[in-house]
């Protein structure tokens, strides 16, 4: 059987990772079985506090920027059109009557106020909330009554009142349910749009969907779905619930542990390869002790449903952070220089857009601090100093002054350097750390008693990269200015 799956996000909001992680889970087993792998939008709630159509974009981005394109989907369509759940309203309205003829399934007139009664009483007496079926049981003059009257109405699901449902799952084995536990499941709702559980049934079914992986959440909604495939007579696929992911409290993951959702995590800088490796491994292993590291043609060549556990995955942000900063190291200076002008750009540490000169200094200084970076936000705080007026000692850290500002040789230091640098028949690093060190040679002190002093004096900042790199990227008008600045202030 060729394997086909679908990623079916909702309109309500930027991507969550747990969505996330899904796709590529679906992604990658197509990928790995030579199957297809199809994304259609589920767009049936539309509660005005929940459904933003603006968060489409968002979901077209994500995919996007992980590289994870699928065969098809509303975007580029197929043959398996539309892709879009609010598109395909008359499929569904035409199996739910064949329900309602069989007895499958039931028309409820009851009001939201009554509902809410019903389950206020409930929990007054200390049982299990859910629908009494009053409308099940309902006679037939009164629904036929209702129906003359046209109240509103769901339909809802008749789950069988005894017996056992088996669910055999990928993931966590055969998985038993007692159906009088069961609720009668809203199938669609009284604005005319089917619910997850019955939308997500047929549209599976009519797309030829052969493994659905979905989170740990919708476990307790399996007993439903495999009831509705048992009265349609169609067969189920596999299911393959996927292990919750928990903050390092080892509770559900929440905007309290930090951000959640897809534009956060590009907005701060992570890289789509980080972002990947580091999902794929929320729940699934590769069975190799200490290897997290994978490249995504590997991930692709070992990723099978026998590798995800059915244990709670932890996101760890600090993990993430340096795999992402691996992956920064890891990439062309190019790319990562690319990457990073649009936050300088937003900072206002450069022009919008920015001047060929602008981008010519940009590539000079960006390489030099990507070995510090763990996202690509961080870099307007790391190459700042390159960009922003320093106007001694406006701009410049305190301690950083205190120790090294106030040394005795300082000011015969910069003199030094400012003739020395001036001279200099060519700006590279060689000949800025040649001339340096002879100037440290000259006032007969430690080599360390020349760079920090001058790192100090030309950046504001005790850390940074090479002090020669770094004079050599601010440039030799850049960096006599800023001597000379120092030197005035101290004289």
């Amino acid at each position: 059987m060729a394997v086909k799956v679908r990623y079916a996000p909702s309109p309500t909001g930027s991507p969550h990772v747990g969505n996330l992680r899904t796709a590529i889970y679906d992604w990658l087993l197509a990928k790995k079985e030579g199957g297809e792998f199809l994304v259609r939008l589920e767009d049936t709630d539309r509660s005005p506090d929940r459904y933003a159509p603006e968060s489409i974009a968002d979901i077209e981005e994500s995919l996007r920027y992980l590289g994870i394109l699928p065969d098809s989907w509303w975007v580029t369509g197929g043959k398996d059109t539309p892709y879009v759940q609010s598109e395909r309203l008359p499929l569904y309205a035409e199996i739910v009557e064949g329900l309602i003829a069989q007895g499958h399934a039931y028309k409820c007139f009851c009001t939201k106020e009554r509902l809410e009664q019903m389950r206020q009483r409930q929990q007054e007496l200390g049982i299990p909330s859910g629908y009494d079926r009053r409308c099940r049981n309902l006679p037939l003059d009164d629904r036929a009554r209702y129906e003359a009257e046209n109240l509103p109405y769901v339909v809802r699901l008749a789950m069988p009142l005894e017996g056992t449902c088996l669910l055999k799952d990928a993931v966590r084995g055969e998985v038993k349910y007692e159906y009088r536990l069961q609720d009668d499941q809203v199938l669609l709702k009284s604005d005319g749009f089917p619910t997850y559980f019955l939308a997500a049934t047929v549209d599976d079914r009519l797309m030829g969907i052969t493994h659905i992986l979905r989170g740990e959440e919708w476990l307790g909604s399996a007993p439903k779905m495999i009831h509705l495939y048992n009265v349609l007579e169609w067969e189920a696929p596999v299911f393959a619930h996927l292990p919750v992911i928990l903050g390092t409290d080892r509770k559900k993951l929440s905007k309290r542990h930090g951000s959640t959702n897809f534009r956060a995590f590009i907005e701060q800088g992570y890289l789509p390869e980080a972002l990947i490796n580091f999902l794929v491994l929320l729940g699934w292993s590769t069975g190799e002790e200490n290897r997290e590291l994978l490249s995504i043609n590997e991930i692709i060549e070992r990723f099978s449903l026998s590798g995800i556990t059915e244990h709670p995955a932890i996101f760890d942000y600090e993990k993430l952070k340096w795999m992402n900063g691996h992956y920064i190291r890891s990439s062309q200076p190019g790319r990562i220089t690319g990457l990073c002008i649009p936050y300088l750009v937003k900072a206002g540490l450069l022009s919008n857009p920015p001047t060929p000169e602008e981008v010519a200094y940009a590539r000079r200084i960006i390489p030099l601090e990507q070995e510090r970076m763990k996202v690509l936000s961080e870099v307007v705080d790391l190459v700042g100093f390159f960009f922003k007026e320093l106007n001694y000692p406006n701009g410049y850290d305190e301690k950083a002054i205190a120790k090294w500002m106030g040394v005795a040789h300082i000011k015969a230091l910069l003199e030094k350097e400012i003739a020395a640098f001036e001279s200099l028949p060519e700006w590279t690093t060689e000949a800025i750390e040649a001339a340096s060190r002879a100037i440290g040679e000259e006032l007969g002190v430690k080599f360390a008693e020349v760079v920090h002093p001058t790192r100090v004096a030309t950046t504001g900042q005790t850390v940074g990269p090479g002090l020669f790199e770094t004079l050599w990227a601010l440039g030799r008008e850049r960096t006599l200015e800023r001597l000379r600045t120092v030197l005035a202030h101290l004289s």
